[in-house]
């Protein structure tokens, strides 16, 4: 299983687009408001909940190629997968 790391605002970012997304869509399928003012709002909604959809998508592909890197502390490279490293100085003693 993948793991996606987010910071604090990064997580509340893209909650809310998904929220917006949702009430939006709640809200077009809802008869409580007036017609009007009811696909007003509901298209309002849905278009902020799209556009800032792409940026959300953006954030959650660029944590998880930085947490693949933070993991080791240096790029992702499938060539080093199973290389043996050279001694250090200090190897001998243990």
């Amino acid at each position: 299983m993948k793991s996606i790391v987010l910071d604090v605002p990064m997580f509340g970012f893209v909650v809310a687009t998904r929220a917006l997304l949702g009430v939006g869509l709640g809200l077009a399928l809802s008869e409580r408001l007036p017609d009007q003012q009811r696909k007003v709002a509901a298209a309002m909604l849905i278009a902020a909940g799209v556009l800032t959809t792409l940026p959300a998508v953006q954030a959650i592909r660029r944590s998880n190629r930085s947490a693949r890197r933070d993991r080791t502390g240096i790029d992702y490279d499938g060539r080093l997968i199973g290389a043996s490293r050279f001694p250090r100085k200090g190897d001998e003693a243990i």
